[in-house]
């Protein structure tokens, strides 16, 4: 396996690898990958459905998303459709997935299986850079906090999701600074889409602030942008990153297929 790195934060391409084919200590290659940079594609690969689940299984149980519409043959995997009518898209804000479960998803596998002529692409942004970026003044007082995230903004989605009132759960909480599970790097976790207020605060007090992290994690030299090919397959860490779909190919369509992987619980970085 070569690596090679797409940004100075985050991301890394990995070539010499085949998917379908992928040894046990091919595997700990990519998962070590993986924790180092955050995100990790591979391309040029003829992935089917049964690999993709496969796969996913080699990290750990699959998280069966309760808001996408499943793919029809595997519902294991969640289908990711734009459609070329729609001017917004699936995951078209910065955002990480699965953060409003109480153990929220560890890594997620997308697949490309249609792309658009142009445009489409994803950006990553570290989470471990965006922490290392704060003062120390600022690091501290989060290091103290917790906040609540929910899954309520499926309830007003404009991007094709139908969700049943059956499918929302009660709000999570989590530490602000996250030690990531594994390495133990100190990650910021909160997100614009799912994160509502600090624990204790009301969403009024919390949102000067929250705004001002959501701002800071997403600065260019936090992130890398992934441009996508036939064959391409990216695995990301949603501890350690965040992720935004661009909605920049209206008239086309698009199509992605998603597994996600269940988590833990998350521990505070101390």
């Amino acid at each position: 396996m070569k690596l090679a790195k797409l940004s100075g934060a985050v991301g890394a391409e990995l070539t010499d690898l085949d998917l379908n084919r992928l040894s046990d200590a091919g595997f700990d290659e990519l998962k070590a990958a993986l924790f180092a940079h955050g995100m990790v594609v591979i391309r040029r690969q003829s992935l089917s459905p049964q690999a993709h689940i496969a796969l996913a299984e080699r990290f750990g149980k699959i998280d069966i998303n309760r808001f996408f519409t499943p793919v029809a043959t595997h519902p294991m995997i969640a289908e990711v459709r734009t459609k070329p009518e729609m001017t917004r898209v699936i995951g078209g804000t910065w955002h990480t997935d699965h953060s409003y479960d109480q153990a929220p998803a560890m890594c997620s596998i997308l697949a490309a299986r249609e792309l658009p002529p142009y445009g489409g692409d994803t950006l990553f942004a570290s989470m471990t850079a965006a922490y290392e970026g704060l003062s120390e003044g600022l690091k501290t007082t989060l290091r103290s906090l917790r906040a609540v995230h929910s899954d309520g903004s499926f309830a007003d989605s404009r991007v094709g999701i139908k969700a049943d009132e059956s499918a929302f759960k009660a709000p999570a909480i989590h530490p602000c600074i996250i030690a990531h599970p594994v390495t133990g790097a100190p990650c910021l976790y909160v997100n614009g889409d799912f994160t509502l207020n600090f624990e204790g605060w009301t969403p009024e007090e919390s949102a000067p602030l929250l705004s001002y992290l959501y701002a800071h994690a997403t600065r260019p030299e936090y992130s890398c942008r992934l441009r996508w090919e036939e064959g391409s397959v990216a695995i990301w860490d949603n501890r350690l990153v965040q992720h935004f779909a661009c909605a920049d190919y209206a008239g086309h369509g698009r199509l992605m297929h998603r597994i996600t992987v269940e988590g833990v619980a998350l521990p505070p970085f101390a």
